[in-house]
């Protein structure tokens, strides 16, 4: 064996072993429509045939109704996007949610263990917040048009500020949800 090719064995192995090389696979199509007709359950759904692919597939209503806050004892409400409700995004590793406050009230604390999550408040005034793995907490007062970043797996609240007045956010979440039926 000659220097030149042991020398590029050598290479490619220290490439490889130290984690330089890891390429994100090429995708094998744009998109996948959701089949929620069909009875298996993948990694998301089936895809339809792509020659069905409307646009209508990439459009969803479903977070423009308010949700109801009263539902709860801590005055929230959290209305998800699902591949019923907006088939082209499965596999998209997406969610988006709508998140009602009544007045005073709390989204718990929670985490997603799965998901990064950035909100956006649209309405009303929200202290929202997470503590990071050391115990440190963060959090920010938000009006409209402000918006924090949850990183994936922390546990994270929303509160209403307004003893009174409903606050509304939209939340995109890194994971998409599992409900398709």
């Amino acid at each position: 064996m000659d220097t030149s090719s042991l020398f590029l064995q050598l290479f490619l192995c220290l490439t490889l072993l130290t984690g330089l090389a890891k390429p994100d696979p090429d995708l094998l199509q744009d998109y996948c429509i959701a089949d929620t007709n069909s009875p298996l359950y993948l990694n998301g759904a089936p895809c339809l045939n792509p020659a069905l692919a409307l646009s209508s597939h990439f459009t969803t209503s479903a977070l423009a109704k308010p949700g109801d806050t009263k539902a709860n004892q801590f005055g929230f409400s959290v209305t998800l996007t699902t591949l019923a409700s907006l088939p082209g995004i499965n596999t998209m590793g997406i969610t988006m949610a709508r998140v009602d406050i009544a007045g005073n009230g709390l989204v718990p604390p929670h985490s997603h263990p799965r998901a990064s999550e950035v909100t956006i408040c649209l309405q009303g005034v929200i202290l929202v917040g997470f503590v990071d793995t050391s115990n440190r907490l963060f959090s920010q007062r938000l009006e409209p048009g402000d918006s924090f970043v949850f990183p994936r797996g922390l546990i994270h609240f929303l509160y209403n500020t307004d003893l009174k007045k409903p606050a509304l956010a939209i939340s995109g979440l890194s994971s998409q949800t599992r409900a398709h039926k």
